[in-house]
């Protein structure tokens, strides 16, 4: 009753997992597992080809495959368990696949060029969104005629509604793919850009926000002062310069877009433009309770709006300062970021149905992070390895970068971390190579995929794919022929209600 317990409302009973480390000794106890793993696994051979009214991509930013162990032993030791047996909410997900990050230009990839991998099913230069690799980074003249479209424009073009949240800025890499076509992703205003591009025609990424699909449903994230003229003081943060405004042409985006929407849902404004923050959002660990909403928040009043429409809706979910974690050396914000991201996954499933709803959770690319040491079962995912190292015979923490800010010497010697919190929020973990900011990773990462074509997400793939198997599942963009009969109706072939609420059922108990 108590291991239920646990599992359901996620309370600490110690006494559990006393019995559970006595159960492991035993050989059946695995043996039952594995075969409990078994008959669900031959279930998937009926599979799910119903057409998905729904798509929703969870991207968590530089969540490599390490990243996702981390935050899942993280996860279950918050929840008092030893954590490696624990499960994420993605990791439920019956289907799992690789895929290849690197650019058009480059080996290890950025979170622009992979974006538009993701989003608009091409693989691009690193550093630009939205065009195609015949775009050359910053140079404007090569925008014009190298413009490709996103899921998020096809799915809007079907009728769908569609929904952009991040707890970054809405106008950071990953959510610009799905609406600009920009040769950098660093000309987040006119205000960042040179005015050779300006002369040339080319608009910053706040302003395509507004003008290229200008009837996005639901927007939620920061970035607010590249909506506003520049000086304009913050409206939350009115005696911080930083925050100000830096829109140079004078505009009012935010005013401007309150203005259209009021003609169409005069009593939904407020609710479907959410800019909580000059910049990105605070950190999970570091975020106001009261006043600063979680991606979980998000996501849940997202879904509700979205659900009105009785076409479906797709939306893009960012877990985006796990990446920024990262850069600083900050793998405990990193992680909790992470695990904040698959509670907005756990809710996002609590809203849908694998009946109708695909749902894919994937990475655009990976971190130099990494965590070993021979750490025994239960140690902190903080804490340190059991050894020092037989070199300097020093300890070290069993998470470490390969490079970043968190390289430090001492007396011309690596730091002796017992002399340190290395517990604290916003800790440095250990890196081999002195950097200002960590790097990027270049192996492949995982997809996670439930719902109607779920299996189509299989192997190892190229990150480009991503987008096709969700039109395609949402009957969208380039593939519908398999979609109609001569009568026009949809074919595909569809589960019975019953059936899909067993399967529901099965989902939140498994």
């Amino acid at each position: 009753l108590c291991w239920l317990c646990l599992i359901i409302c996620g309370q600490r009973c110690k006494h559990v997992f006393l019995w559970f480390v006595e159960q492991e000794k035993d050989p059946g106890f695995w043996k039952e597992w594995a075969q409990r793993t078994l008959k669900n696994a031959l279930t998937l051979q009926d599979l799910n080809k119903n057409v998905a009214k729904n798509i929703i991509l969870f991207l968590g930013d530089g969540m490599g495959v390490p990243t996702v162990t981390a935050a899942r032993i993280l996860k279950g030791q918050l929840n008092g368990q030893n954590g490696e047996e624990t499960q994420l909410e993605m990791d439920k997900f019956p289907y799992v696949a690789l895929s290849k990050t690197y650019n058009t230009n480059a080996q290890v990839p950025d979170s622009a060029g992979t974006a538009t991998a993701y989003l608009c099913g091409v693989k691009a230069n690193e550093g630009t969104v939205g065009v195609s690799a015949a775009a050359v980074k910053s140079q404007c003249n090569t925008t014009r005629g190298n413009e490709v479209t996103s899921i998020l424009k096809w799915a809007k073009d079907a009728g769908k509604s569609v929904g952009i949240v991040t707890t970054t800025r809405v106008n950071h890499a990953t959510p610009s793919a799905a609406y600009a076509h920009c040769v950098d992703r660093d000309w987040y205003s006119d205000g960042e850009m040179p005015d050779e591009a300006l002369q040339n025609g080319c608009k910053d990424i706040a302003r395509q926000l507004f003008e290229n699909i200008p009837d996005i449903d639901v927007i939620m994230g920061g970035g607010r002062r590249s909506m506003y003229p520049r000086n304009t003081p913050d409206v939350e943060y009115p005696g911080e310069k930083k925050h100000n405004g830096t829109r140079k042409d004078g505009r009012n985006l935010v005013g401007e877009w309150t203005d259209r929407m009021k003609d169409k849902v005069k009593d939904e404004t407020r609710e479907k433009q959410g800019l909580f923050e000059p910049a990105d959002l605070p950190y999970e660990l570091e975020r106001n309770k009261e006043t600063d909403p979680s991606l979980t928040e998000m996501v849940d009043v997202a879904i509700k709006i979205l659900q009105k429409n009785e076409r479906g809706f797709y939306l893009l979910v960012e877990g985006g300062r796990i990446d920024h974690g990262h850069h600083d050396g900050k793998a405990k914000q990193a992680l909790h970021e992470a695990v904040e991201m698959d509670r907005a996954i756990t809710r996002a499933g609590l809203l849908t149905s694998i009946y109708d709803t695909l749902t894919v959770v994937t990475a655009d690319h990976s971190h130099v992070f990494s965590f070993g040491g021979y750490t025994h079962r239960g140690n902190s995912i903080f804490g340190l390895a059991p050894i020092i190292s037989d070199i300097d015979q020093k300890p070290f923490t069993s998470i470490l970068y390969g490079n970043g800010p968190g390289f430090k010497l001492v007396n011309g010697a690596r730091e002796n971390v017992s002399t340190v919190d290395f517990k604290q929020n916003n800790y440095q973990a250990q890196a081999a190579v002195p950097l200002s900011m960590e790097t990027h990773g270049g192996e492949d990462v995982a997809i996670f995929s439930k719902g109607p074509m779920a299996h189509l997400l299989h192997g190892v793939q190229e990150q480009h794919y991503i987008p096709h198997v969700m039109a395609y599942a949402a009957c969208i963009g380039q593939n519908k022929d398999h979609c109609r009969t001569n009568s026009g109706s949809p074919f595909l072939s569809h589960i019975s209600p019953t059936l899909a609420l067993l399967l529901s059922v099965k989902w939140l108990l498994c």
